[in-house]
């Protein structure tokens, strides 16, 4: 993909990658740490700044911000959680439906596919849930 002459924005993007890559493997706990996925979304140099897009996430209204990513056979959630929550957020996982829940916001994430539980888990550490879910094998008839 050429460059655009326009876009000053380019030669910074091409290894934004990278550079996450790198600052992620030199955090503390960097053995256990993925990017998962993200996208940047540059503007035409007239419309404004480059934006950045994470697919799934909510809106700033107040909720729970979240990102949902699907792999063949899980499905990963990453939610942030509030600075100081009141009680300890958690996560009720159903077969079809996710409910996070930070003291007295509950925020319910509908799965278009099945999830075994008992095999699907979460984690909270450092304000950010990671939920892993299982999906159910698919059963052909």
């Amino acid at each position: 993909m050429q460059n655009n002459p326009n876009g000053p924005y380019d030669d910074v993007f091409k290894n934004l990658s990278k550079i996450v890559e790198d600052i992620v493997k030199n955090m503390p706990d960097a053995q256990n740490a993925r990017i998962v996925g993200y996208t940047i979304i540059t503007r035409n140099a007239d419309s404004g700044d480059p934006e950045i897009f994470s697919p799934g996430a909510m809106d700033d209204d107040g909720g729970i911000p979240y990102e949902m990513l699907e792999s063949d056979t899980e499905v990963f959630i990453t939610a942030e959680m509030p600075a100081d929550p009141k009680n300890a957020p958690w996560a009720d996982i159903e077969t079809n439906c996710v409910r996070i829940i930070v003291d007295d916001q509950t925020l319910a994430i509908p799965l278009d596919h099945p999830v075994d539980r008992i095999h699907s888990y979460y984690r909270v550490h450092r304000g950010v849930m990671d939920i892993t879910l299982k999906k159910e094998p698919v059963v052909n008839q």
